[in-house]
């Protein structure tokens, strides 16, 4: 039963999202109707699903995929102007007044969430996960409203593939909460589109950007910021987004599901669906990213694998010469890697659903080569991409303490020992196999099991082989004793506690995510 009509409702969708005027007028010529045709119109969405005054009008995705996005925008252009916003607050009025009981549950019991779970950190030590998503910004909103505390740490993670509506959102938040320690994430030592070229675009299954453009660099800032400390990040989460997100816990700590590991995660709306947080937004009045009202139901980064087709329909009209270029490296890398119809490979969307690195020349950086030594027990022969050097011998660390003086010298042996003990764990030789430039000889010694420390050995090797400045290492890194640069991958043996989680398959699967996103069906592993 309505409140308002007190008249009995009827159920259109499990979520809906509302449709703003600027979509609206998108809608209409879509629809080739007259311009402002709807501005009266109730409509909301779900999916590509709309409902104009409650009447279901699904548009097919031969609709998105045909329709002409240079004329559309022209069009938009010559009508935007006369949008009008009267009509639709006062729909929304409605949509809040209805609504208000349901809303104050929300809050409600957010807030005593959010109290709740930030009891055993000091306030200086809560973060605020801002991405310029609808999400993070009803997070932000009601975290400081529920701790009472306005200058809570922001971190934003521009990932260098923002919507331009995200960019001036973010500068936005910063003018209206002068408060609030608002801090950016960055990665400026990477480009995007040439770590593509070397890699492969991002898929679905395979979005190596996340960690290289996001949660990279956001470790770098907590590092900053907090050094050997645990923080609590408070993230807009929701379990109704996907279905990996339907499994998450609503607090995680462990080391196997947060990314990086001196947080602990936190979600207070994980339970909310589109429309609560719409709810929540519309009536407590608060600001949001503009690319909503355009139509975009995400808006992460606009090339992201994962979005639908009404998202790459929406951007071949608002990011026009973007997209063209996007498009036209897709067709470049689908004949690089020898599919036959590259433009229906790209068009069809099959690039996202890509595994692997066939067909490209990184992926033979990740392939563990060896070779039993015949002369020494435990021993084996590892060939390396480039000259044994101080890199290589610096990623040894987490094994113990590395040291170049009681190795043999005129072998130029390299020693790792027992930090407690200083028995000698590993051996590390430069050595010489026909056929191959660089090599190394890796010897274990004075353990109980030496295929198991050979195994994480291997890891090594493929990082420094296979390396491509991800930053994936320097997030499972609770200490900070990971740093990767231009300069290289380098371990402060001073910070590093040994705690052997960079070469913990549990947390980082192959000693580097390179295994991953480059492997092929002939790749090795140990």
């Amino acid at each position: 039963m309505c409140p308002l009509c007190k008249n009995p409702t009827k159920y259109l969708a499990k979520d809906l999202r509302p449709v703003f005027p600027e979509e609206k007028l998108l809608l209409e010529l879509l629809l080739e109707k007259s311009p402002h045709d709807f501005t009266e119109r109730s409509i909301w969405c779900e999916n590509s699903r709309y409902f104009i005054d409650g009447k279901a009008k699904p548009i097919s995705s031969k609709t998105f995929e045909t329709a002409d996005c240079e004329k559309l925008k022209n069009q938009i252009e010559e009508h935007n102007s006369k949008i009008s916003y009267e009509i639709f607050n006062q729909f929304v009025q409605k949509f809040c007044e209805a609504n208000k009981n349901r809303l104050k549950e929300l809050i409600s019991e957010a807030y005593e969430f959010i109290k709740e779970t930030s009891e055993d950190y000091p306030e200086e030590n809560i973060i605020l996960s801002f991405s310029g998503g609808k999400d993070s910004s009803v997070v932000a909103d009601i975290v400081t409203k529920a701790l009472s505390n306005s200058s809570l740490v922001h971190i934003y993670g521009n990932t260098t593939l923002e919507f331009p509506q995200s960019l001036e959102y973010a500068a936005r938040f910063r003018r209206n909460n002068p408060y609030a320690i608002f801090q950016i994430a960055k990665n400026e030592d990477q480009d995007f589109m040439k770590v593509a070229e070397d890699i492969g675009p991002p898929a679905r299954m395979m979005r190596w950007c996340c960690h290289m453009f996001k949660t990279g660099p956001i470790s770098r800032v907590l590092n900053g910021l907090y050094k050997n400390q645990q923080v609590l990040t408070f993230y807009g989460i929701r379990s109704a987004e996907s279905v990996s997100r339907s499994k998450y816990n609503r607090v995680e700590n462990s080391k196997e599901s947060v990314k990086i590991l001196r947080q602990t995660v936190a979600s207070p709306i994980l339970h909310w669906k589109d429309i609560d947080v719409w709810l929540y937004l519309l009536s407590e009045n608060v600001d949001f990213n503009d690319a909503y009202r355009l139509g975009y139901d995400r808006v992460g980064c606009w090339c992201c694998p994962n979005n639908n087709q009404r998202a790459q329909f929406l951007s071949r009209i608002y990011m026009n010469e973007e997209s063209k270029k996007w498009r036209e490296f897709l067709i470049n890398f689908a004949k690089k890697i020898g599919k036959p119809d590259p433009e229906v490979y790209v068009d069809s969307g099959a690039w996202k659903a890509r595994q692997g690195g066939n067909g490209l020349k990184s992926s033979e950086d990740i392939k563990i080569r060896f070779t039993n030594c015949t002369s020494e027990e435990n021993a084996k022969n590892y060939l390396l991409v480039r000259e044994f050097d101080d890199e290589l011998v610096g990623l040894f660390t987490p094994f113990g303490k590395v040291s170049k003086e009681l190795g043999n010298k005129l072998l130029k042996e390299v020693l790792v020992l027992d930090v407690k003990t200083s028995v000698p764990l590993i051996s590390l030789q430069p050595f010489s196999v026909d056929g191959f430039e660089h090599s190394v000889k890796i010897k274990t010694m004075n353990v109980k099991n030496h295929e198991d420390l050979q195994r994480k050995i291997a890891y090594q090797i493929r990082k420094f082989n296979a390396c491509r400045k991800c930053l994936k290492c320097e997030s499972v890194c609770k200490v900070g004793a990971i740093t990767i640069s231009k300069e290289g991958y380098f371990i402060n043996p001073d910070k590093c506690v040994r705690c052997k989680m960079c070469v913990n398959q549990a947390v980082l699967e192959n000693g580097c995510l390179m295994g991953k996103y480059l492997r092929t069906k002939d790749t090795k592993n140990i």
